[in-house]
């Protein structure tokens, strides 16, 4: 009966924050890309949010070209000029709920400002960023 009640325990904290699990997901895969991974750094995160590249529309952009530099704040897509809500979690609740939704705008993103995918690790590190501001 204990062990029942710790697995239920564990499974609705899972489903009750789902970017943890994702983030699980992604150490897992960091680890297997490289055995030396040490953990996700907000640091490095807030570097990749806001270095700039020259994006896959030959301008150079970061991911703060459209969020801002303030995760607090609304944003807007410098293409579209489409308002974008807030995207830290204290401001909007509702951010980093749907993983699916995650796993496509950080897709999306990073191949507008690297021309690229970007690795587990810096998916990792971008989160934890995101989830500390």
């Amino acid at each position: 009966m204990k062990y029942l009640a710790v697995l239920l325990t564990v499974s609705i904290a899972l489903f009750a924050y789902p970017i943890d699990s994702y983030l699980v997901q992604l150490k897992k895969e960091a680890i297997a890309k490289d055995a030396n991974f040490k953990g996700f750094d907000a640091n490095r995160g807030k570097e990749i949010f806001t270095s700039k590249h020259i994006g896959k529309r030959g301008k150079k952009i970061s991911c703060a070209s459209c969020h801002t530099n303030n995760l607090l704040n609304y944003g807007e897509n410098i293409f579209t000029g489409k308002k974008i809500k807030p995207l830290s979690p204290k401001a909007n609740p509702k951010r980093l709920t749907d993983i699916k939704k995650v796993k496509k705008w950080l897709r999306r993103n990073f191949k507008d400002v690297y021309k690229r995918e970007g690795t587990p690790q810096e998916k990792g590190d971008v989160l934890l960023y995101i989830l500390n501001n």
